[in-house]
């Protein structure tokens, strides 16, 4: 055997014998504080503030501008009607205006100049009369015209539907061409300011929940946890299985649909000491949490039951958990039992 053969026999012996390096992880402290146990309930988005869109004024529609699913901002035009035959009644109306004022400014001629002639005594009083009304009648068609403009202009302005606040149209129920009636419903929008969960919860954990309490949220289609805030109940509970609705309220959230489901977890107990980890450190193996721990210098892996979850942290029950514990937040999905370990950081 060669020389650099030897040499290479030797360097993979020392390797071998050394293993590997130890890993680099971030630990955290565990802490200690009084918190409630909850539980997991299933819940359903929807839309707090909803508004079914309908025209004031019968016409043809010209073009709708959204689709279902579209999200728009408040004053957004929505639907156009058709205004050609409403603008040649504008116009019309317009000429009708100055028509009127034509006969404003002869009639008012004619009544000075008999009331010149009535003050001296050189026409009669029943020339005079006509002569006034005649004038004041001009200006009360003029007057009726302007009014019938304003209100032509309103239908005008009208024909253009806009969105009322910010939201997401959920059902759009016309197309262009189609002829509708006054109070036709055009499109149904959702605020997307208010969204909300409905979640069910048995009516004898009603006495845990407080009203204005943070609450984690799950949308299960994205697994987005999220915080939500409980608002109020809905007034009327289940007939059959005597459930309470919540209903909690959580920030504007993109790709979402009405009737979606959300995992809610609400308190179900009264307050406790509980010992409080990042969720960060809890791992899953076989559907089953755990955390690391540091022992010897080499990675120890702890069972966990984790009774409260609390946006970023859970808190747990296990009794060998105790405050002041180190735990591995970071590094600890490349972990395996008893491997070395040198902490880089601690939270």
């Amino acid at each position: 055997m060669s020389v650099v053969a030897l040499l290479l026999t030797d360097v993979v012996s020392v390797i071998a014998a050394d293993g590997p390096p130890p890993a680099r992880v971030v630990m955290a402290k565990v802490t200690e504080q009084e918190v409630a146990q909850n539980r997991s309930v299933i819940g359903v988005l929807y839309y707090e503030r909803v508004s079914d869109i309908s025209t004031e004024v019968a016409g043809l529609v010209e073009s709708i501008k959204v689709n279902q699913g579209d999200h728009v901002k408040k004053g957004d035009t929505l639907v156009l009607l058709n205004t050609e035959i409403l603008g040649q009644e504008i116009a019309l109306t317009r000429t009708r205006i100055e028509q009127a004022e034509l006969r404003i400014q002869n009639t008012k001629k004619n009544f000075e100049r008999l009331e010149k002639l009535y003050n001296k005594a050189g026409v009669s009083e029943k020339d005079f009369d006509d002569a006034l009304y005649a004038y004041q009648d001009a200006q009360k068609e003029k007057q009726a015209n302007q009014n019938s403009l304003k209100k032509l202009l309103i239908q005008k302005k009208r024909s253009a539907i806009s969105a009322p606040f910010a939201g997401i149209i959920l059902s759009k129920d016309v197309d262009s061409g189609a002829w509708v009636q006054q109070g036709k419903q055009l499109v149904s929008l959702g605020s997307s300011d208010d969204v909300y969960v409905r979640a069910p919860i048995a009516e004898n954990l009603l006495q845990f929940i407080e009203m204005g309490s943070a609450v984690p949220v799950t949308i299960t289609a994205f697994g987005r946890e999220i915080t939500g805030e409980v608002i109020d109940i809905d007034p009327v509970a289940d007939v059959k299985t005597k459930n309470i609705f919540l209903k909690i309220k959580i920030e504007p959230q993109p790709l979402v649909a009405q009737n979606m489901s959300a995992t809610v977890h609400v308190p179900a107990g009264p307050k406790q000491t509980l010992r409080v980890l990042p969720r960060a450190a809890v791992i899953k193996f076989q559907g089953k949490d755990f955390v690391y721990t540091a022992k010897e210098g080499k990675a120890a892996i702890l069972p966990v039951n984790i009774v409260t979850f609390m946006g970023t942290s859970v808190a747990v029950d296990n009794p060998y958990i105790v405050a002041g514990m180190s735990v591995v937040t970071e590094g600890n999905e490349r972990l395996r039992p008893d491997q070395p370990i040198a902490v880089a950081g601690e939270e």
